[in-house]
Formats: C-alpha cells, sequence, structure tokens
C-alpha cells in the first residue's frame, strides 16, 4: 500500500483502526511499526478515539469482579478478601442493555508469595491505563500500570515511604494523566503513624505525598502536605480537571472538619475544596464520604453514606458539584435507604454516561434463596433500578474505559 499512497493517507487510515488491528499492523513492515509505536501517534489515536466514542456514544465500562470464601467490608473503604476463587476484568457497553464487549486475561507479573493481597485493587483509570496497587486490606509495595488493550504493563519500583523507612502508616492513591507534560503520574499519600505511640499532648502524625512519574520511571523525593490532614485508608479517588482529589478531615482545627484534598497534577501543588455546607456538623463523625465523577466527566460527585450499621437510619445521600471548587454548586441528588427486609445499604461503584449511578446491593438469605450481590443501574430521575444481570461476585469495582495503545512506544513494558 505504501507505493501507491502517499505518507500522510496512509497515517489517516492507520488512525481510523481499531486498538487490536493497529497492534497486528506493527507487524506488517519497520515503517508501520516505527509509525504506530510514535508518541505522537499514540497521542493522535487516543484523541481520534475519545472524539468518535463521544460522538457516537459507544462508551466502556470496565469491570473487576472476584469471588472469594470470605469477603468483608470494614468501617470506611478498607475491604479483605480471602481465599481467592476468580477474578475477572471485563468490559461492558455502556448502554441500556449492558452487554459485555470482551472478557480480559491478567497475567500478575509478582511471583508466587510476592502479593501482601490476594489480588490487586484498580485504583485508578485513565486514557486505557488502569493502576493496580497491593494495598486492598494490607499495605504492599508492588504497584502495577497496564494496559490490558495491548496486554503490556510496566511495573513501578518501591516507593520511598515503607514500614522500613517510617514504621506504621496509613496511605491511598491516585493516578492521572498531566496533560502539560503529557506524563502519568502515582500520587501516593503517606500518613506517618508514629505519633499514635507518642503519649505527649503535641504528638500529631504528619503526611507525606510522593509521586511516580512514568516518563521518568522513578518517585519524587517524599514531602509535606500542605495543608497537612488525615486521609482515609483507601479512600477512592477522583480525577476531574486535571487534579487528582480524596477525602480527607483537617489536623490543625480544634473541631472535626471533612474537605475534600485536591492535588494539581500539573503544578503538584495542593489545595482545599469544601464539601457542602449541610455537612457542617457532628453528624460529620459517624458518616462515609466517597468520591467519584460525574457521567459527563467535568464534575466532582459524591456519596455520602451511614455506615453504623442500625438499617431504619442507614442512607446514601448522592451528591454533584456543578460548578467546579464552587461550594455553593453542591447538589444532593438523592437519598437512598435500604429496602426489604434482607437487603443492607447500596453501595455506589461510579456514575454511567447517561447519569445513572451503578450499585452494588447485598441480598441476604430469603426463603431459601442463596445470599448475592447484585448489581443495578439507578435511575436519578425516576428512581428506577434496573438489574445489569450481574451476580457472580463478591467484590466489585467499575471505572470508564477508553481503548487506547499508550505503553505501546515504551521498552520497558512487559506483556501479560
Amino acid at each position: 500500500m505504501s507505493d501507491y499512497f502517499p505518507q500522510e493517507v496512509i497515517t489517516n487510515i492507520l488512525l481510523r483502526l481499531p486498538v487490536k488491528s493497529l497492534v497486528i499492523c506493527t507487524s506488517v513492515c519497520k515503517s508501520w511499526g516505527s509509525m504506530i509505536k510514535n508518541s505522537s501517534f499514540i497521542r493522535a489515536h487516543l484523541s481520534r478515539t475519545t472524539n468518535f466514542n463521544n460522538l457516537y456514544g459507544t462508551h466502556l465500562l470496565l469491570l473487576h469482579g472476584v469471588s472469594c470464601r470470605r469477603y468483608s467490608r470494614s468501617f470506611g473503604h478498607h475491604q479483605s478478601i480471602h481465599g481467592l476463587i476468580e477474578e475477572v476484568y471485563s468490559l461492558h457497553y455502556d448502554n441500556h442493555v449492558f452487554d459485555e464487549y470482551c472478557e480480559i486475561g491478567f497475567q500478575s507479573p509478582i511471583a508466587d508469595g510476592g502479593m501482601c493481597n490476594e489480588c490487586f485493587r484498580v485504583v485508578g483509570v485513565c486514557n486505557g491505563l488502569l493502576f493496580l496497587a497491593d494495598d486492598l486490606s494490607h499495605f504492599g509495595y508492588n504497584f502495577i500500570i497496564w494496559n490490558p488493550s495491548i496486554r503490556k504493563l510496566v511495573t513501578l519500583p518501591k516507593p520511598g515511604l515503607r514500614y522500613q523507612t517510617v514504621g506504621g502508616y496509613n496511605a491511598c492513591h491516585g493516578f492521572a494523566f498531566d496533560a502539560i507534560t503529557n506524563d502519568y503520574k502515582v500520587v501516593r499519600l503517606v500518613e506517618d503513624q508514629r505519633g499514635d505511640m507518642d503519649d505527649s499532648e503535641d504528638a500529631v502524625n504528619q503526611t507525606f505525598v510522593e509521586v511516580y512519574s512514568l516518563a521518568a520511571g522513578s518517585w519524587s523525593d517524599p514531602r509535606f502536605v500542605d495543608p497537612q490532614c488525615k486521609i482515609n485508608i483507601g479512600s477512592p479517588q477522583a480525577f476531574v480537571n486535571g487534579a487528582l482529589h480524596w477525602d480527607a478531615c483537617d489536623l490543625t482545627s480544634s473541631s472535626y472538619r471533612d474537605f475534600i484534598l485536591a492535588f494539581d497534577v500539573s503544578s503538584e501543588l495542593f489545595r482545599e475544596i469544601m464539601t457542602p455546607k449541610s455537612l457542617d456538623s457532628d453528624l460529620q463523625r459517624v458518616l462515609t464520604l466517597q468520591l467519584s465523577v460525574s457521567g459527563d466527566g467535568k464534575s466532582l460527585a459524591l456519596f455520602m453514606t451511614d455506615p453504623t450499621g442500625i438499617k431504619h437510619n442507614s442512607f446514601l445521600d448522592i451528591w454533584v458539584m456543578k460548578e467546579y471548587s464552587v461550594q455553593e454548586s453542591w447538589t444532593k441528588l438523592v437519598t437512598l435507604r435500604p429496602q426489604g427486609p434482607v437487603e443492607s445499604l447500596p453501595k455506589p461503584l461510579c456514575f454511567r454516561k447517561s447519569g445513572e449511578v451503578v450499585l452494588e446491593i447485598y441480598h441476604g438469605r430469603y426463603r431459601g434463596e442463596k445470599a448475592r450481590i447484585e448489581l443495578y443501574s439507578l435511575d436519578l430521575a425516576s428512581g428506577q433500578l434496573k438489574t445489569l444481570g450481574i451476580s457472580r461476585y463478591q467484590y466489585y469495582t467499575m471505572d470508564p474505559y477508553e481503548e487506547s495503545i499508550v505503553l505501546l512506544d515504551r521498552n520497558d513494558a512487559v506483556s501479560c
């Protein structure tokens, strides 16, 4: 074909191919392989794929499902899996029928006995890349950036802040794209717990940050988080408007105060964003906050639950910040409560492009039926719940996903 068409025509043809076809085309000839693996081509292909999916509504959702002998979800976000039986990554169309696009095989590069947990946790998804962390219930130092579309992954070096260097600690992670430098960054917040063992009144835990740059292939030196804050173990990230967000609480104030800690990925500076004004009360002490991203990907969303276990008082509030960083723009969309004699409070997973919310609902044993956890989609306008036909796992995560060939240009990326 190269003998009959100008180079720019060939490039435009290749840019229109799906990911799997492009990977095959890298083996056609050296010139095609070199072109497709060029970072400029990879960015152009990702941009075109995103625009095409937005235009035609061909969006995907990535489901991570785990079945095990025993699963527990303790207070807050901490979760524990024992006796792994099955672990599946699968892509589903984000449409009315939620039909499966494909199942994804994953071969962990970590040797037997090298994991602290029985499986990885999906921390974040960005431009076709998954950041996987070995931190589901125990803090490990195995971190992976994985592109399931092209079956390539990069294993991160160990971070600087570890038990051997700081002793006991809490940690949470984030993963995002720096559009200024065209770099992918892993952000690790570590709260030094040594202050917990100090009986002095002035003992205060300190929170640090270290950043891994995929372009540099290394972690930055740790530095203090400003403002200092207490982080919530396993707090889910939300990547919006070029910044990562986690729920946190103030360490310096005499009263308990929750806020959203925002980290600008390009400048690597922190700032505070306020939660809804109605949460400014002592009631916050018994609430669990979980940040998310709205269906259009442009706004912060907040899931607020009461984890006390008192069924008649339990609730799930869903909020959206309609104008970024403006506290007054927080809008409560719906309040949910347990339904039926054996159902627990719904656990939110993510927003869909349509604005619906995917929920995980536990159905306990009732009149001979087996207990099960089933996925539903909630229409916020009508309040209608629709089953997604998935109830084979005990642990779920779900994230919007975009296929890409990111990592195809990296020599240190290994096949999996």
